[in-house]
C-alpha cells in the first residue's frame, strides 16, 4: 500500500497528483480515468520542475490506477519528455508499480524498452515499500 498522508503535494491535475518525499524523491500518483493531453503534458512538465529545483531524478510512479496510454501521449513522452534526464544533466531512476489494466500495463512496458539507453533506469514493482526501498539504494 502507498501512504501519501502527510507528503506535501507539489502539483495536482486531473492527470494525477506530485508529491515532495523526504527522502529525496517524488511520488508521482496517476489517477483513475481517461486523460486530456494537455492536462499530461502540464504533470509531467511540473515533475520535472520540481526534479529540477530539487536537484532529484528518482521518482516512485504509482501507475496502478492509470489507463493506457494513448499513441500521442506515447510520443510525446519517448520524443520529448525522456530528454529530461539530459536537462537534469543524469540518468532519471524510477520504480514503477505497474498499471492493473492489461493494456496500460502493456503499453507501460513497451514504452519503457523503447527508452533511450542512459536516459531511464527503472525497476517494476507490486509493493510500494520495496519500491521507496530499493529508491532509497539507488
Amino acid at each position: 500500500m502507498l501512504i501519501l498522508s502527510g507528503l506535501p503535494i507539489y502539483y495536482e491535475n486531473l492527470t494525477g497528483r506530485l508529491y515532495e518525499h523526504p527522502d529525496g524523491y517524488v511520488v508521482v500518483d496517476y489517477k483513475a480515468g481517461r486523460r486530456n493531453f494537455t492536462d499530461y503534458r502540464a504533470f509531467l512538465n511540473h515533475l520535472e520542475n520540481l526534479m529540477k529545483r530539487r536537484g532529484w531524478n528518482k521518482m516512485l510512479a504509482n501507475q496502478r490506477a492509470m489507463s493506457p496510454f494513448t499513441e500521442e501521449e506515447r510520443t510525446w513522452i519517448r520524443e520529448q519528455w525522456l530528454t529530461v534526464s539530459h536537462a537534469l544533466q543524469r540518468e532519471m531512476i524510477a520504480a514503477v508499480l505497474l498499471p492493473q489494466d492489461v493494456f496500460a500495463r502493456l503499453g507501460v512496458s513497451t514504452l519503457m524498452n523503447d527508452a533511450r539507453e542512459g536516459a531511464l533506469i527503472y525497476r517494476v514493482f507490486n509493493d510500494a515499500q520495496v519500491a521507496a526501498a530499493w529508491l532509497r539504494e539507488a
